[in-house]
C-alpha cells in the first residue's frame, strides 16, 4: 500500500485514507490508479486471502477504467507516485514499465512497437518510462525508453529512445532541449 500512499501524495500533497476515499469518489482517473493498487495488493496476498480479495478488486478496477475511459491493465508495472491528470483516453500496454513520480495526461498512448526484419522475424518492444517523467496530452510513445526526468510535449509521436532530462516535441518527436529539470508537482520521496 506504500505505492497508493505515494499516488495520493502526488494528487493532494499529503496522504490520508479519507483522501483516498475522496479521490475514488470525485476523481475517476485517481479511482483507476487506486483500484490498480488494490488489485496489485490482492495479487500478492497468500493463498485464500488472495482468492477472496483479487476478484472484487479486479471488478472494481474494470468498472473504474470503464467510467474513466482509461485502458490501464492492473498487471502493468508502475512505480509509486503515479499521477493521471485528466485521465480520459489514456491507453497503456500491459508490458509497459513505468517508474516513480510519473505523470500522464489525457489521451496518452504507451504502446507496443513491432519491427519486422527482412527474414520475417518480428521484434516487439514496449515502453519503459523512467522516474520523474512527464508525458503531455495526446502524446504517443511506442516501444522506447524515456530517460529519467524527461518531458514529452503534448501531441508528440515518439518512437526513438529519449535520454534523461530532455524535452521532446513534434511528430516525429525531436529533442528540443537537454539538461532540463524534471516537472514533478508533489514529488514523492521514498
Amino acid at each position: 500500500m506504500q505505492a497508493l500512499k505515494a499516488d495520493t501524495f502526488r494528487v493532494y500533497g499529503r496522504f490520508g485514507w479519507g483522501l483516498v476515499a475522496k479521490g475514488m469518489v470525485s476523481n475517476p482517473a485517481f479511482c483507476v490508479v487506486a483500484t490498480l493498487r488494490f488489485c496489485q495488493f490482492a495479487h500478492f496476498q497468500p493463498g485464500p486471502l488472495r482468492t477472496v480479495l483479487l476478484l472484487p478488486a479486479k471488478v472494481m478496477h474494470k468498472l473504474a477504467c470503464l467510467v474513466a475511459g482509461i485502458e490501464l491493465p492492473w498487471r502493468t508495472a508502475i512505480g509509486p507516485g503515479f499521477a493521471l491528470t485528466h485521465g480520459r483516453g489514456i491507453v497503456v500496454n500491459v508490458k509497459t514499465r513505468i517508474g516513480t513520480n510519473v505523470t500522464l495526461f489525457q489521451g496518452v498512448t504507451l504502446g507496443q512497437r513491432d519491427s519486422i526484419a527482412s527474414d520475417g522475424t518480428r521484434t516487439m518492444r514496449f515502453p519503459v518510462v523512467g522516474d520523474d517523467v512527464w508525458i503531455g496530452p495526446n502524446a504517443i510513445v511506442v516501444g522506447i525508453t524515456i530517460g529519467k526526468g524527461s518531458r514529452i510535449a503534448g501531441g508528440a509521436y515518439v518512437y526513438e529512445d529519449v535520454p534523461p532530462e530532455c524535452i521532446v516535441l513534434g511528430n516525429p518527436g525531436k529533442i528540443v532541449k537537454t539538461q532540463c529539470r524534471p516537472d514533478v508537482p508533489n514529488r514523492w520521496e521514498s
